[in-house]
């Protein structure tokens, strides 16, 4: 059930990124129009929407990434045939990307708590905005690889009771 919750969660994130995608078109087009061809004037507040934009599709990127199991993923060893290896392989990496999202989320209040003093110099937007990116990516990468090591117990526990 909460895995499906969390396929579910994770699709509309991936709209979103390409929703996000195609607004960044925008101020970049309107950039690159501005500066090579003079047709409309140079405005910089579009460099700070396309760096707003830019922010968020890093971190929705990298929630989806965590979710697939792609962004810290790298294989220094061969992958264990032992279900209880498997296991301690596995969740050791969870468990340090669980760690790691943790602190981003922890840290990452002080961050938005910073940001929230601050407004952009040409927009006027609050820098609260981009900064709760942050500890959003951090609580969601916990959430996410929380549940892939519940996964992996499973997997080992099932593996355990079949044999």
């Amino acid at each position: 059930m909460i895995g499906l919750w969390l396929e579910r969660f994770c699709m509309v994130l991936r709209v979103l990124i390409g929703v996000l995608m195609m607004a960044l078109a925008i101020p970049v087009a309107a950039q690159v129009i501005a500066r090579y061809t003079g047709i409309i004037p140079v405005y910089l507040w579009t460099e700070e929407l396309a760096t707003f934009i830019f922010v968020w599709v890093v971190m929705i990127g990298s929630m989806i990434a965590v979710w697939d199991g792609t962004h810290f993923h790298v294989e220094v060893l061969r992958e264990a045939r032992s279900p209880f290896l498997k296991l301690l392989q596995n969740g050791f990496v969870l468990v340090l990307l669980i760690l790691f999202g943790l602190l981003f989320a922890w840290y990452g209040i002080e961050y938005t708590k910073f940001g929230s003093i601050q407004n952009s110099v040409m927009m006027g937007a609050n820098m609260a905005v981009t900064h709760v990116s942050v500890p959003l990516a951090g609580l969601m990468w916990a959430v996410f690889s929380g549940y892939r090591l519940s996964e992996c117990i499973r997997e080992f526990r099932n593996s355990r009771a079949a044999s």
